[in-house]
């Protein structure tokens, strides 16, 4: 790491936020947690390393406490169901002086039903567009599953997202309380590295992120620009696509330095996703030095407009073939601006303490 980048780091440490009054203890529901690897799981538990290293106590709710299912065509999403009333129980027990329900899943609607009936102020963040993911998967309007988004965030004292663009979105689907909480990035992990890692033909692109048809990864694979194609990461779609694209290097998922270097390695990241609410892999690539090319959605319209590290263009081949022309250096100064300390701070901020000062 530079001294341009230490310096950086070092602020971000310093921009820590200090135990605040009446939000000192904060417990957090959520469905997505590990073994999944994922910008939800990954968030949730870096924040809470953030706050706790400021002097708050985090709990989280997981389905790592409850028996679980797989889920209908996810089967590496596990969903808990003996857990209606021990949520309830839990936060009772827990007696947590704020509330965030991170997911709409069954935890987060155990804990939604529990707080909404006995009026104890809570928060909820909106992570994953998952109407348009079952519009895609099963067919069903999206009036009818931004319907009980509506409900769910409806009587949260602020729903936090991540981009101007979500923001948008929900409140056209009349969701209000809305508030910022923006991501951060690991600069100390994901910096640039040799290419020599890979041995692949010149250019290499690259795709890291579950490999599901949400995610728009046919996009990817059809792009004809010359070199290798490189996909990081498990999914349902996996097995499939490797039979269907045996010219495509399929490696499975990878974590820290291992994954660190993939991103390194590579010449542009792609990101093919329509349906992100930001994309934490975008700034994983750039902090790696690596430009990328993206369908102009929110995330990427958000993280990559007027910042000249990036390419939007419902044309991946066009976008693949602008973002070869940008310098690393550029990528890795943008991704120095993304602190994980400013993002838990802004959740803090955020939160509703659910007793109220004297």
């Amino acid at each position: 790491m530079n001294s341009r980048d230490t310096a950086r780091s070092g602020q971000a440490e310093g921009d820590r936020t200090a135990p605040a009054a009446g939000c000192r203890h904060i417990l957090i529901v959520t469905d997505a947690w590990y073994p999944q690897v994922n910008g939800v799981v990954r968030t949730l538990d870096t924040v809470g390393r953030e706050l706790r290293a400021a002097g708050h106590r985090v709990d989280y709710v997981t389905p790592q406490d409850y028996r679980t299912l797989p889920c209908p065509t996810y089967p590496e999403i596990r969903l808990s169901w003996n857990h209606w009333r021990d949520v309830g129980r839990r936060i009772r027990a827990l007696d947590p002086d704020c509330i965030h329900i991170a997911t709409e899943g069954p935890l987060g609607l155990a804990a939604r039903v529990h707080c909404g009936r006995r009026g104890i102020p809570f928060t909820t963040s909106f992570h994953t567009r998952f109407p348009e993911y079952i519009q895609i998967r099963f067919r069903v309007p999206l009036s009818w599953t931004y319907g009980f988004i509506r409900w769910f965030h409806g009587g949260a004292r602020s729903v936090m997202v991540a981009t101007d663009s979500i923001q948008r979105d929900l409140e056209g689907w009349r969701i209000g309380n809305i508030r910022r909480w923006t991501r951060g990035v690991d600069i100390v992990l994901f910096r640039p590295q040799p290419k020599n890692f890979l041995d692949l033909p010149r250019p290499v692109l690259l795709y890291v992120g579950r490999v599901a048809v949400e995610k728009n990864i046919g996009a990817f694979l059809r792009i004809a620009h010359a070199g290798s194609k490189l996909v990081v990461g498990g999914g349902p779609q996996l097995e499939s696509l490797r039979r269907t694209w045996p010219d495509v290097t399929f490696v499975g998922p990878k974590h820290g330095e291992e994954l660190s270097r993939h991103y390194a390695a590579s010449d542009v990241f792609v990101f093919p996703s329509l349906t992100d609410t930001f994309g934490n892999v975008i700034l994983e690539a750039l902090a790696c030095g690596v430009p990328v090319a993206a369908c102009p959605a929110p995330g990427p319209v958000d993280i990559l407009t007027g910042t000249g590290v990036g390419v939007l263009d419902e044309d991946l081949d066009k976008a693949v073939a602008g973002a070869l022309t940008i310098p690393g250096e550029r990528c890795r100064e943008h991704a120095l601006t993304y602190s994980w300390a400013r993002s838990a701070g802004q959740f803090l901020d955020n939160l509703a303490p659910v007793k109220q000062p004297a």
